[in-house]
């Protein structure tokens, strides 16, 4: 057990947690856009509810806390898209893993009304530990609406001392009357300073850190998951220039949600500037200097739009990453 490493929050999440555990309440709703660490700050509650040590925060030593660590705790219900649960190395149930190794069917990317009922049948047996039991939900929009409707029953009369750890990037999406019964805890953004001092110590460059966090619109784990995919600060800059010339070499190896995520933050920022506003993601010096069509640039934000809903379910991801990159070309060189 000493072997593994502890968890460690960024200190404005361990700030946000103490204020949260201070509270009282068996349902939080924390929402946020996304790179906020709502995961993150809804995983150490149900670490401090589950720890066996009598402390308000959790031990990080105890029998409980590693349960957790190991993705083991039968206190612990983990609902996630099961795209996600494979990608964070959280286990699926035996039945949804075998279909998925048989190719019978591809992970969902949808909360499945399947894993709700298993986390509500856990809720109906005694705590393993003694402690109670928690539920994390994530990202909680990703439920569809029979399987909100399970959770909200459960929600409006949990059994036992079940508590409950909703995280959201999209809280608006969630039925009204799951957020009714939640208490809400909006994300609080961390000053530049404390993000930057904390980027260099998860192994971001220093030279890099603040260029990586304008990339993410100052949202650090954000920032920190562009630096582990390879993005530096030059290719961040040079990025207008490439999708200008119709380079889509740009983003190679780029998932395509991640190529519309980046393709709608240049939009953005060049719409910006040409109504006189300051940029938000890229250097004012790294967009074309000349001025643009509004008319182009507003169409071209729709059209991403309209992608962003299919981003990940792709035919052929090169495909359409040329395609897209092929219409910012035309939007950027439009003379209308």
């Amino acid at each position: 057990m000493s072997d593994t490493p502890l968890p460690t929050l960024a200190p404005w999440l361990a700030r946000q947690l103490r204020a949260l555990l201070a509270q009282r309440g068996h349902a939080w709703l924390l929402q946020g856009p996304p790179g906020l660490g709502q995961f993150d700050l809804a995983l150490a509650l149900a670490r401090a509810w589950l720890c066996d040590a009598s402390t308000p925060e959790a031990c990080n030593h105890c029998p409980s806390c590693h349960g957790i660590d190991v993705h083991t705790h039968a206190d612990l219900a983990v609902l996630m898209p099961e795209a996600q649960m494979i990608e964070r190395g959280w286990p699926l149930a035996e039945k949804a893993w075998a279909e998925i190794e048989d190719k019978k069917r591809k992970p969902s990317k949808e909360i499945r009304i399947d894993a709700m009922r298993e986390a509500i049948e856990l809720a109906q047996r005694t705590s393993a530990r003694g402690r109670g039991q928690a539920m994390l939900v994530f990202p909680a929009e990703r439920m569809n609406h029979i399987t909100a409707n399970a959770l909200l029953k459960t929600l409006e009369e949990p059994p036992g001392n079940m508590r409950f750890a909703l995280a959201s990037e999209a809280a608006h999406l969630l039925p009204a009357t799951i957020r009714s019964r939640c208490q809400t805890h909006t994300m609080l953004w961390p000053a530049e300073g404390e993000a930057l001092t904390w980027l260099a110590g998860q192994g971001a460059p220093p030279q890099e850190a603040a260029a990586l966090l304008r990339a993410a619109g100052g949202r650090p784990a954000e920032a920190l998951a562009a630096h582990q995919s390879g993005l530096n600060a030059r290719q961040w800059a040079q990025l207008p220039r490439a999708v200008l010339q119709g380079d889509a070499g740009a983003f190679k190896d780029v998932p395509l949600p991640e190529v519309v995520s980046r393709l709608q933050k240049l939009c953005h920022d060049l719409i910006a500037a040409q109504q006189g506003a300051a940029p938000r993601f890229f250097d004012s010096g790294a967009l074309p200097q000349k001025r643009l069509s509004m008319l182009a640039l507003t169409g071209w934000s729709k059209h991403l739009q309209q992608a962003a809903r299919s981003a990940e379910h792709p035919l052929n991801t090169a495909l359409a990453t040329e395609d897209l990159v092929s219409g910012a070309c035309q939007a950027l060189n439009s003379k209308n």
